[in-house]
């Protein structure tokens, strides 16, 4: 297994192409070699590819907005093609307002093309996955619908742990579909936290996420609580170093 970066950790610092590229730099600099593209300016693809070639990175996941996802898979999938990405992620849905059933409208279709162009679709969840409905976990009803073979799952540690699952436990049951995880640290108060700085299992994560074929573990702190995010991805870094990774 690899560990790489989620850029949605510093997405203050991306707001503009000369910003992004700094952090892709600075990023670079701490030790990562992989990132994820969320939650950053806009850019063309040709630009990506050619700043991640420039810091000896690798984009292995996005989150793309759903918009684009829903109204030109194939677009999107070319863009992906160009800088060289493989999992083409969707970050949230609102399901506080939606149903299954809505998503699963929007999105077989597309999925099934992201397919047929050589990716792989990637849910990321959040806590609200873990309400139940109809006697059943929204998480569990996705990976129903879904076949296993059109989407994976992003499954985020420290919102399976807010939503009253265990992050191990998920790893496991979605084997084959977890290509990619995002690590991220829960510490009193429903605090996010630097890896390792918080309480969740992690040695339990990284066996669950090996048997389970993940490839990729990127590091997000969507809050670091005043602290400097880029700080903060250096002692993850330092934590999953010391951890063989």
């Amino acid at each position: 297994m690899e560990i790489g970066a989620q850029l949605y950790t510093v997405r203050d610092f991306c707001k503009n192409l000369d910003d992004f590229s700094e952090t892709l730099k600075k990023v670079a600099e701490i030790g990562y070699k992989n990132v994820q593209i969320s939650g950053t300016c806009d850019y063309t693809a040709e630009w990506l590819s050619e700043k991640l070639r420039e810091n000896g990175l690798k984009c292995v996941l996005t989150h793309i907005p759903q918009e684009q996802i829903i109204a030109d898979p194939k677009k999107v999938c070319d863009a992906h093609t160009t800088f060289g990405c493989k999992y083409v992620g969707l970050g949230y849905y609102n399901f506080k307002e939606k149903t299954v059933d809505d998503f699963c409208s929007l999105f077989l279709e597309p999925a099934k093309t992201i397919t047929e162009d050589g990716k792989y679709f990637m849910y990321h969840n959040h806590d609200i996955e873990f309400i139940k409905k109809d006697g059943k976990l929204i998480l569990d009803q996705l990976a129903e619908r879904f076949p296993s073979e059109i989407m994976g799952f992003t499954l985020d540690t420290f919102w399976i742990q807010v939503g009253g699952g265990d992050p191990g436990y998920w790893i496991e049951k979605l084997t084959g579909r977890v290509p990619c995880i995002h690590l991220k640290d829960y510490s009193f108060g429903r605090e996010m936290a630097v890896i390792g700085e918080g309480n969740i299992n992690f040695e339990r994560v990284f066996e669950k996420a090996e048997t389970a074929g993940t490839q990729y573990m990127l590091v997000e702190q969507d809050e670091c609580n005043g602290e400097n995010p880029f700080d903060c991805l250096k002692r993850s870094y330092e934590y999953l170093k010391a951890q063989g990774f």
